[in-house]
């Protein structure tokens, strides 16, 4: 909550019974989760996610005046009426241009409308807060069919395990609640979380830091444009686990120069040394490993 709330968010407690049209719209609607008593005819269904909630709380800020809304919540959710298929998640839309960098009207101009990637960076704050080990994560284009199919993802941990979805929510999503965009959110499985190997202690790890000095060198690499940018980021990061400390995607740059149904991936990589000064013909080296590494696992080329 914390993570999420430094982020310009703010918590909202939202109805766990919502009606029927959006828990069929969010996956659920099964019988099993209908209510026998339902204090009201639009809340007979156990939420099957948190997102139909938080978009019509966002919705009625916006009908009140308040249109860049930033909202989450941290509550469970519900796949079947069995103990444990309820989930623990932690949830969080932002609507107009509720932004982290501010939102609204300024002396430099209007903030941009929300989008996937803050949703995104809304998801990655809300996984780090939990443990989860975020520079081993990957991030698969698409995700459910409540998000719009071409600006939206899903977060895993190795090929199986999913730990959230993030988007833009598509436009009949919106439709069937009666809302209106710009609205992206996310939603993280808090229960599938890995609990960390090493048991918790009091004591804290030694501190250690390299006496060397740490190096950025910046890599272009041309592919073809359906490889994602992660596939070669993690690439980048296979090609010497030792000295290779990070690789972030500062551009991605697509056009005729570069040939019909190609792309160019720019990249940061940050290299550590823990032994020794590495020299010009060590740097020279293990370049040389991160070009032919991510040849190898994308196929792509050092852009000239």
């Amino acid at each position: 909550k914390r993570a999420l709330a430094v982020r310009g968010m703010m918590e909202a407690v939202t109805w766990s019974f919502i009606p029927a049209k959006h828990a069929e719209l969010f996956g659920g609607g099964q019988n099993r989760l209908k209510l026998a008593n339902p204090i009201a005819a639009d809340m007979s269904d156990m939420r099957p996610s948190l997102l139909p909630g938080l978009i019509s709380a966002a919705q009625r800020n916006a009908d009140r005046g308040i249109g860049d809304v930033a909202l989450f919540e941290v509550s469970g959710t519900y796949e079947g009426d069995l103990a444990d298929q309820q989930r623990r998640v932690a949830a969080g839309v932002r609507r107009g241009t509720a932004k982290l960098d501010g939102s609204g009207r300024s002396w430099a101009g209007n903030a941009g409308p929300v989008g996937v990637f803050d949703a995104k960076a809304d998801a990655i704050a809300a996984l780090e807060a939990c443990g989860a080990p975020v520079d081993r994560l990957q991030i698969e284009p698409g995700g459910p069919a409540w998000y719009h199919p071409g600006r939206s993802g899903t977060i895993k941990l190795g090929p199986k395990t999913v730990l959230g979805t993030f988007g833009e929510f598509h436009p009949k999503t919106l439709e069937v609640l009666d809302a209106s965009g710009p609205l992206c959110g996310f939603e993280v499985f808090v229960d599938a979380v890995p609990e960390p190997k090493a048991k918790p202690t009091r004591t804290k790890p030694k501190l250690e830091l390299s006496p060397f000095q740490a190096v950025k060198r910046d890599f272009a690499f041309v592919v073809d444009r359906t490889v994602e940018a992660g596939t070669l980021v993690r690439a980048a990061l296979a090609a010497d686990k030792k000295l290779v400390t990070g690789v972030s995607v500062f551009d991605v740059f697509e056009g005729a120069a570069l040939g019909a149904a190609k792309k160019s991936i720019a990249i940061e990589v940050s290299i550590q040394p823990v032994e020794k000064t590495l020299t010009d013909e060590d740097f020279e080296a293990l370049a040389k490993r991160i070009v032919e590494n991510v040849n190898k696992q994308t196929g792509g080329v050092l852009r000239a």
